[in-house]
Formats: structure tokens, sequence, C-alpha cells
């Protein structure tokens, strides 16, 4: 199929050149020349595993090429996939003026369509947009009437930063939240290859499942981290507690996010949860667990704060800045948090994060550490080794296995705060504390 790609984000990019390897013509489109340029000499805008090696193969191929003409973009495929950003607005609901006005761009471009096109929504919006907002946005621009000629979909992505390709690859299901036969058949073509269960419902139900999914896993991190805390306090060993209750996988679920470790972050989690609520609270809905798990999130965050302090104003080194290993971004990363609190007490602080290329940093990514902490590219480190030296307090978030092993050998002698339970970092001879264990 040809397929145009809105938003050359992490979403985007990574689609983009997992479909390109599933044998489509891909063309991304983005008001950002630099991402255009990069992926055009087959450079991935983001930093992910694997996606760099894709990226440039799938350039090389043909298959992937970007641009900035949204219109020409639009007229020479079969499909256009909306992947832009819905930020948190004022009131905590998801801003959906970048979806809107895609959505209207790629109805302009296609009035006068002889063809049929189908339009994917991959953005995340609250349940019942595709149809409330979108589809009326659509129509008038197009000229057209849904079902016809023209087709609206909200197929949700699953896309963990960090394992985005392995799991555009190995997803849990395939959702297509279809209006229209033709517009589910455009939509369960683009994943042929990818061996997974198809799911078919309508779109309000695929929209909710994208953020009930996230609320879920935001909810789990934070339980495990307050359930942590209880533990502790009453002497009990929490990590071997929470191990044996995740090994009921059919009530308990399953094990993932439920590790004690530090609070959850990122561009999705935070910002689902505060959707959730304030869809409760529109609605006069009774939310408190999810409004606790933030609250609980938060307070996860100033027991971190308040383990640090507890040491007195030492020099520190956090290791890990980006909101989770392997990745480049620091949107509401809970390790930007804390950096900038600990900057406010005065604590002088380096930070070692290989992962965060300064010159790299681009769009909502730049804009968010730059309003956090203008001045980060002066408190980064290169060299671990002696950063560790000069350091009398390590805060360990991640870092890679080189960067690990100079805290494993330099660090005895010193405070270790580990943020996410390393048991190397416990048997190394430091002083180490954990944050709930």
């Amino acid at each position: 199929m040809k397929v145009a790609i809105f938003g050359l984000g992490y979403v985007g990019a990574v689609s983009g050149a997992c479909f390109a390897e599933l044998g489509h013509e891909v063309v991304g489109v983005d008001v950002s020349r630099a991402k255009v340029d990069m992926i055009n000499r087959g450079e991935s805008p983001i930093v992910e595993e694997a996606i760099a090696d894709l990226t440039v193969a799938a350039v090389k191929t043909g298959l992937f090429r970007a641009t900035l003409d949204a219109a020409a973009a639009v007229k020479a495929s079969d499909v256009s996939l909306v992947s832009v950003g819905t930020p948190t607005a004022a009131d905590g609901t998801p801003d959906l003026a970048y979806v809107e006005a895609v959505v209207r761009e790629i109805g302009e471009a296609l009035a006068g369509m002889v063809h049929p096109h189908t339009v994917i929504i991959r953005s995340t919006v609250p349940p019942g947009a595709t149809l409330e907002r979108l589809a009326p946005i659509l129509e008038k621009a197009s000229g057209e009437t849904l079902g016809e000629r023209l087709h609206l979909v909200f197929n949700p992505e699953f896309l963990r930063e960090g394992k985005s390709v392995k799991d555009f690859h190995r997803p849990p299901f395939t959702i297509i939240g279809a209006m229209s036969d033709r517009g589910y058949d455009d939509a369960r073509r683009l994943y042929a290859g990818v061996e997974c269960e198809i799911i078919r419902t309508d779109p309000g139900v695929a929209e909710s499942i994208k953020l009930l999914s996230n609320a879920w896993h935001g909810l789990k991190v934070a339980f495990a981290n307050e359930a942590a805390r209880i533990l502790v306090a009453r002497g009990i060993e929490p990590r071997a507690a929470l191990e044996i209750f995740t090994r009921d996988t059919v009530l308990n679920i399953s094990p993932a996010y439920l590790t004690p470790g530090f609070a959850f972050g990122g561009s999705c989690l935070p910002k689902d949860l505060r959707a959730m609520v304030s869809i409760a609270e529109a609605r006069q809905v009774a939310a408190p667990i999810m409004k606790a798990a933030l609250a609980s999130n938060e307070a996860h965050l100033a027991t971190a704060i308040s383990a640090v302090r507890a040491c007195g104003r030492r020099p520190a080194v956090l290791f890990g800045l980006a909101f989770k290993p392997g990745t480049d971004d620091l949107r509401e990363s809970p390790f930007v948090a804390l950096a900038e609190r600990l900057i406010g007490k005065g604590y002088p602080l380096r930070i070692v994060d290989p992962f965060v290329d300064a010159s790299r940093l681009m769009g909502k990514n730049k804009a968010y550490i730059e309003g956090e902490i203008p001045h980060f590219v002066e408190l980064m480190a290169t060299d671990a080794e002696q950063a560790v030296d000069e350091a009398e307090i390590i805060i360990f978030g991640h870092a890679t296995s080189i960067d690990k092993g100079a805290i494993l050998e330099r660090g005895p002698g010193k405070i270790i705060i580990d943020l996410t339970g390393d048991e190397d970092l416990a048997a190394c001879g430091a002083d180490y504390r954990g944050v709930a264990w």
C-alpha cells in the first residue's frame, strides 16, 4: 500500500520504518524540516533500539521518504495515518489541536477525490473524539460523506519507547475501530506480516483501550511503589512479597510494571491518567484511584528526594536523565524532576546519560528540558568514572553496562541511592540505600 504518515515523532518514525520493512511505500510528513531532512538522509530523528538500521535500510530501498508537502503526500497515497502529538491541555484533557489541523489538511487535499482513501488515527484521543470531532472536520474539508469513497478508522498504538520496534512486530493485539468494511480492510492490510490477533470494534471502544491500558500501567507502577513503602515500614521485604504476588497470572493479570522502582513518567502514562481524571470530572464521576495514582507517583518522587536530602548537601551524580534507558525522551521524566528539585535545593549535581545528546534534541522534547533545567547541558558529564570520583552521593536511575561498571568499581565508600532496585549495587560495598527496599 501507499501510506502517508503525519508526524515523525516516536510513533511516526518507528511506524514509517516498520511499515516500509513490511513492503509498503511510506512517505512521512512533518512540519519540521530537520526531521524531514534526517529521514531523507537515512537517519532516524529518534533514539531507539534497532531504529537506526531499520531507517537507513528503508530509505535505501526507496520505500521510506519524508516531505513537508502534506497535500502531495495525501494525493499519492491510499492511506493517511495520523500520529501527531496530543499534549495535555490546561484542564488535563488531551489537546486535539494538532490532530484536528492535520485531519482538516488531509480532507482539503482529498477534495474532489476520485479514488477511495482511508484516514487512520493513531494519535491518542479521548473516547468519542474520532466520531464526534474528527469525522465532521474530515467530511466538511473533503466535501465527502464517510463510508462511500472516504473512510475513517481509529487504530491505537501500543509501542513502548525503547522497545518500539519489537512491540511493532510483536504487539499484544491490533485493534481496528472501523466505521466501514473498506476502512477495516485497509487498516488490516497494513499489518499483513505481523502475527497477532486483530480485533475489529467501533472507534470509541478502540480509543478507550489505549487510555485504559496506559492508565492501568501507571496504576500498576504506583501500586507497586506504594505497596513497597508500606511493607518496608513494617519490616517486610517488598520485592519478595511482590514477586510472589505477581505469580498469580489468573487474577493479578501479569508481572509487567509490578516491580518496586522509581516514579513513572514519559509522554504516555502521566498524560493518559490525567485524561481519565479529566473525563471523570467532566462527567461528575468519582475517580479516586486514578487521582491517587498520580498523587502516589508524586509521593514516590518526594521519597527519593528525602532520601538524598537525608545524606546532607554533598556533591552528587545522577545516572539517568531520560525517563527510561535506551531513549533520549525527557518529557515528564521523573529523573528530570528529581534533578530540578535537587538543583533548587542547592545540590552540586552532575548527570550521566549517554543517550541524551543535546545537539540531537528537537521539538517538544527540547522545549521541555529547556523549560525545566535551562542549563542542563552544563550538568551533563561524559566521563562516568570521573563523575563518580568527584561525587559523594551516587543516585542510580539507569545506566549503560559500562557506566554501571564504573559505579561498582569506584562506588565503595560512597553513598549509593538506588532508585530502581539493582541487586548488584547492594553488594558492591557502598553505603547502599534503596527508596523503598
